[in-house]
């Protein structure tokens, strides 16, 4: 039975957390923006990962507020059609891989996904340069490898990064749960 105390408890943390997403999205924007002096390395794989550890399903509140943003100050123009899936995709991929990594693998698996999905960057974008300006398959392997030295240095950059997500996912975790009320 809901008493008025639990219903206003839910809506507090209903409130709470459009707060906390609000938040963590427009981090992940004004850290792409810190970092745009440097090509392809940014803290925004990582991010995606450890938001998806500590909200699960709900990371992709932050990570939309994140496209979102980038669209309205960047223009929602052609180049930002591919953000639209490419976040999902590595957060698809983390909701795959298992909660109860032992922290050791973990360690080493969630720095090697960033990685990848940095090494993938170019691939993943490649279908809709495809479709928008119409290349055949042979132009779009044309443009995949011309962008992959800046594929490399983003899969390098998110290997770095990626060496954060386990601290700070148990950070975000622990704060989630005291002031959030999640249960892991």
């Amino acid at each position: 039975m809901n008493t008025q105390s639990d219903i206003r408890t839910k809506r507090r943390i209903r409130l709470l957390e459009i707060a906390v997403f609000a938040m963590l999205g427009t981090l992940m924007f004004c850290s792409k923006i810190v970092m745009e002096a440097l090509p392809n390395i940014h803290l925004l794989g990582m991010l995606t990962m450890v938001y998806t550890i500590a909200f699960r399903v709900k990371a992709l509140i932050p990570i939309y507020v994140y496209v979102f943003l980038n669209g309205l100050f960047g223009g929602f123009n052609l180049w930002w059609m591919p953000y639209l899936y490419i976040w999902t995709v590595l957060w698809g991929i983390t909701m795959l891989l298992p909660r109860k990594m032992p922290k050791a693998v973990a360690c080493v698996i969630y720095p090697i996904v960033c990685c990848l999905h940095g090494l993938a960057f170019g691939i993943l974008y490649a279908p809709a340069q495809a479709l928008m300006f119409g290349l055949n398959f042979n132009q779009t392997l044309a443009w995949i490898a011309a962008g992959f030295p800046f594929d490399i240095i983003h899969g390098i950059g998110n290997l770095v990064v990626g060496l954060l997500i386990v601290p700070l996912s148990e950070v975000l975790k622990k704060l989630a749960k005291k002031h959030m009320g999640y249960t892991y």
